[in-house]
């Protein structure tokens, strides 16, 4: 795992969501790894403003921990780009749920569709080849 210096934690929270979003993008081509939340029921899912489920991601294991709620035991899990992209992100789309991206411990973070994520991921991954 990368380490991430506290002034660059800090500053990247500070970001708005769409500087956020594009953080994220370009941290998870580079290093290969997206960060969620689970507990011992299975992972965590948020809901956006209509009530869908989101899938909440974020790209270092530092953000997730964040944002763990230790009264549900909510414990950051790693996914690998290839899981993320082959299996994740396909039952997402079947299942109708979204993606919420970069939520900080006190915001919001883009809510967007998986084949956004994807194309968008897809995209910035191109420029690591």
């Amino acid at each position: 795992m990368k380490q991430m210096h506290s002034k660059e934690f800090d500053s990247l929270l500070r970001l708005p969501a769409p500087d956020r979003y594009a953080s994220f993008i370009r941290r998870v081509a580079d290093w290969e790894e997206v960060w969620s939340l689970r507990t011992d029921d299975g992972w965590c899912l948020v809901r956006d403003d209509d009530g869908v489920e989101a899938f909440p991601v974020w790209p270092h294991q530092r953000f997730a921990d964040a944002c763990v709620n230790s009264m549900d035991k909510e414990t950051s899990a790693k996914i690998t780009l290839q899981d993320w992209l082959e299996k994740w992100l396909p039952g997402m789309m079947s299942d109708g749920r979204k993606v919420a991206v970069f939520p900080t411990p006190n915001g919001h973070g883009i809510v967007v569709s998986p084949s956004q994520l994807r194309d968008d991921l897809l995209a910035e991954c191109e420029q690591y080849e």
